[in-house]
């Protein structure tokens, strides 16, 4: 697992420029780093120059040196910078071995690097894992930049005429860009405020962009050509899903490195758990969020189920207070994000990486098995067909939002009404907060083939939008910020196609996951399938209250110098006394307010960095 970046044109980056670009990248990957640079006319060079490849490296498979990045064939002819985990390649390096290619590493970098020589960029749909790639191939000056097929591992790039660069964060690929281009995009500001993050492709920086899961980037290094690829979507197989779900999980409990496991009392980490515990992996350290005092907690369920199978359990308590913690907590998510499971999360993760540098969690059940209650909450929605009523119009006012939300859904055909059911601010208080500024219903992107029922739709929209820009990034982000490696099983997508091809009978049941109870039976008892599904939300009302408090004070008047004027100083004023006097309403709002305001006061101070 590593940070990763690169720029390839015609203008020389300053080498004070590339180490800032490593400094921002540093946290991802604390165990190496390595910057290498090629003149214009890509010979290697160790002096300023306009093309480069960066990496810093979490050393997890082969600890040695030289499985470093970034990382040649013998040749020197062709060069790999890469984050991510692929599992399950042994039987395709016997094949590479078999071709001639010599392998003096046991890392899996190498095993891409040879996979690309070999079979060209068809490799990519070979690999099994999570994977962000960035691949120069100096033999026909070309660069690929290649994202996962769920989108695990994030990608960041911009294209100029004076050349193109990536990288894993917009923090590390900011000091690329030339200093007056460094401008916030205020389509980014109203998306983030429409979804608490900022979907692919656009980022909070005009002219930088996003690469979207499954995609990749080919980039000519003589012509300056830009192409973007779809390489995968989501299909059946015919494997069956219990052996392929043990597969998952075994080949990511391969580390030099010690291993533990995120487990909550839910269902999707507890057949995990169960799983371990019956191949064999006694004293598996377990890590769970404690919200003491609380309804949100469920440590002691937790507790409950590690103990039966036999594993430690360390319960890592959400803070009482954050304030001190606050700017870092935003520093680690990059750009403006706004998901309150972000702060335990990041506590959680920073618990974790002191007693390991791997661990499994149980994300994407719930997109695999229709989990959440939104599905069907929309899903009887589905009366209304293909009405819809253009001409009604949305209202600019703070609250009201369950009718206003229904004039908004009415005014959007029913898979893009779905959007709403996941919104932050309404079109309606965007329209409140930007009076001058024109806001999208929505920025996420739409499939063209939805699948065959009107549940497939809502999971085929989150597999392109809720799931990789928000679920996926909170979890990179959040670990990556400490140098933690978080895998994730049922997001293999082999085992996701034998999900895929169960009959809806089984894949989609009430209540949700009765196929996994197979997977559950060293704890049957415990009726782990019947526990009513919690958030992993804190209490924000406690944050806002107390630790946040003082931010609060001229919040407006520095989110409108900060977004150029776009979000008006008045209109946040008057949402925080709206919030004061009805304390139980737009705490997530105000939340939401207070995270964009650091957030860009980081960034700006960033982008005034030469």
């Amino acid at each position: 697992m590593c940070g990763i970046a690169g720029y390839f044109g015609t203008r020389v980056l300053p080498l004070r420029s590339v180490d800032r670009m490593l400094d921002a990248l540093r946290p991802r990957g604390p165990d190496a780093e390595r910057a290498l640079q090629w003149t214009r006319d890509l010979q290697a060079t160790n002096e300023a120059a306009p093309n480069g490849l960066l990496s810093t490296r979490l050393a997890i498979i082969d600890l040695r040196a030289v499985a470093e990045q970034p990382m040649a064939n013998i040749r020197r002819d062709v060069w790999i910078s890469y984050n991510g985990e692929v599992y399950d390649w042994a039987s395709d390096a016997k094949t590479l071995m078999a071709a001639g290619y010599e392998f003096r590493t046991r890392s899996d970098t190498e095993f891409v690097l040879h996979a690309y020589e070999h079979w060209g960029i068809d490799f990519v749909r070979r690999l099994r894992g999570m994977f962000a790639i960035a691949i120069l191939d100096l033999r026909h000056r070309s660069l690929y930049v290649v994202r996962d097929r769920f989108g695990l591992k994030p990608v960041v790039y911009a294209r100029r005429n004076d050349g193109f660069a990536f990288a894993s964060t917009v923090r590390a690929l900011l000091p690329w860009v030339p200093m007056e281009s460094r401008t916030f995009s205020a389509e980014g500001i109203d998306a983030y405020l429409a979804h608490r993050t900022i979907p692919a492709p656009r980022t909070i920086f005009a002219g930088l962009d996003r690469l979207r899961a499954a995609h990749y980037l080919r980039y000519d290094l003589r012509t300056g050509g830009l192409s973007d690829h779809e390489y995968w979507r989501p299909e059946g197989s015919t494997e069956p899903w219990l052996s392929t779900f043990d597969d998952a999980i075994g080949m990511r409990m391969v580390a030099d490195r010690p291993v533990g496991l995120f487990l909550s009392s839910g269902i999707d980490s507890s057949a995990m758990a169960c799983r371990l515990a019956g191949s064999g992996y006694g004293g598996l350290k377990t890590f769970t969020v404690g919200f003491p005092g609380t309804d949100y907690d469920e440590s002691a369920d937790a507790r409950i189920v590690a103990r039966r199978l036999g594993f430690p359990n360390v319960i890592v308590d959400m803070p009482s207070g954050i304030a001190e913690d606050f700017p870092r907590i935003v520093a680690a998510l990059d750009e403006p994000f706004a998901d309150p499971s972000s702060f335990p999360m990041w506590y959680l993760c920073r618990e974790a990486t002191r007693q390991v540098k791997v661990a499994l969690s149980g994300t994407g059940g719930d997109e695999l098995f229709g989990g959440y209650k939104r599905y069907g909450k929309h899903v009887r929605t589905r009366w209304r067909s293909g009405i819809v009523l253009p001409w009604l119009r949305s209202s600019g006012r703070i609250g009201g939002r369950g009718w206003r939300r229904l004039v908004e859904e009415l005014r959007l055909d029913w898979r893009s009404a779905y959007v709403l059911r996941f919104n932050a601010f309404s079109l309606g208080q965007r329209m409140f907060l930007e009076p001058d500024f024109a806001p999208q219903v929505h920025y996420w992107r739409m499939p063209k083939d939805t699948g065959s029922t009107d549940l497939e739709a809502l999971l085929e929209i989150d597999r392109l939008n809720y799931l990789p820009e928000y679920i996926l990034r909170k979890d990179d982000l959040c670990s990556m910020a400490h140098g933690l490696e978080l895998r994730a099983p049922f997001l293999d997508h082999r085992f996701a196609a034998s999900i895929r091809s169960l009959p809806a009978a089984a894949q989609f049941t009430k209540p949700a996951k009765l196929l996994l109870t197979e997977a559950l039976s060293p704890i049957a008892d415990l009726d782990v399938l019947s526990r009513k599904k919690r958030g992993f939300n804190p209490p924000i009302g406690g944050l806002l209250d107390t630790h946040l408090a003082q931010r609060l004070e001229g919040l407006g008047e520095r989110l409108a110098t900060l977004t150029g004027g776009q979000i008006s100083s008045a209109k946040v004023a008057l949402l925080v006394a709206a919030w004061r006097a009805a304390s139980n309403s737009l705490g997530e709002q105000v939340l939401q307010l207070l995270i964009l305001d650091e957030s860009l006061r980081q960034l700006i101070t960033l982008a005034r960095m030469a």
